[in-house]
């Protein structure tokens, strides 16, 4: 595994990002680490955080089917993560890069399988975030009362970390009063109101549709166990800048820092 970015002459290196019409930020997991986010990568690294949980792995856990067996075990995976995700600043990397584009005047747009937040939080335009599997910062029903989604803004959940168990009461949906869920894409989820994030792929559609060669991607974290964002760079850039500590095999017509997502961000813009 080579750190490609090195054998560019700082040159080419600075050229790849001057010459980019478009500039798409792609994160995975791995962007939030440096924030103190767990990655969750393999069981150990999960029942490190969740200790109630061993014996199921994140995908197990992961899966709309506690909400109706288990609520309450449901809810104190989920709303430990909801108050985790409130409570964690973003690190200095997302406004480092923030301001370059912003400084470098390029049309941009982030594609995340986060659905943390952490982008809205450190200041980006929500018009131009893409959440592919949706945000924990929202919520839907799970009767499909017709109740439209909602933000979780005022919604509070109080979790006995011990034993992952949400104390009541539990959130509930304004209009029938059910039972309310994260608005996430889950494991063997057929019951996601996707119509948040099919509004978000319309605004990206027309960004793609509206930008001209070179589109220069800058993938954050992203890994291969659920290629969602390496596959979408990698299909829609003309060049990618790859940072990952672990997985960082180099993609075709790009370069790669194999490194975490700050130390990536610093050294590639600073």
């Amino acid at each position: 595994m080579r750190d490609t970015i090195l054998d560019m002459s700082e040159h080419e290196e600075k050229n790849l990002l001057k010459q980019a019409d478009q500039v798409l930020i792609g994160a995975g997991a791995g962007m939030g680490v440096d924030s103190g986010l767990p990655d969750f990568r393999g069981n150990q690294g999960f029942w490190r955080h969740y200790p109630a949980l061993k014996g199921l792995s994140f995908a197990e856990m992961a899966n709309p089917a506690w909400f109706e067996a288990h609520p309450e075990r449901a809810w104190g995976f989920y709303g430990h993560r909801l108050n985790l995700y409130r409570e964690t600043r973003p690190h200095a990397g997302f406004s480092l890069l923030l301001q370059w584009l912003q400084a470098a005047g390029k049309s941009w747009f982030v594609f995340t399988s986060n659905v943390d937040g952490q982008f809205q939080q450190a200041g980006y335009d929500q018009g131009q975030i893409l959440e592919a599997h949706g945000s924990i910062h929202h919520l839907q029903c799970m009767e499909d009362c017709g109740q439209p989604i909602w933000p979780a803004k005022h919604t509070s959940v109080e979790v006995d970390e011990n034993r992952c168990l949400a104390r009541p009461p539990l959130p509930a949906c304004p209009a029938c009063g059910g039972l309310a869920r994260p608005n996430i894409l889950m494991f063997n989820d057929f019951d996601w109101d996707a119509r948040r994030t099919e509004a978000q792929e319309r605004r990206y559609a027309q960004w793609l549709e509206a930008g001209k060669s070179p589109r220069v991607g800058i993938e954050l974290g992203a890994g291969t166990a659920i290629p969602t964002v390496r596959d979408e760079l990698e299909s829609r850039c003309d060049w990618l800048i790859r940072i990952n500590p672990r997985e960082g095999e180099t993609p075709a017509r790009g370069i790669v820092l194999n490194c975490g997502a700050l130390e990536g961000l610093r050294r590639l813009l600073a």
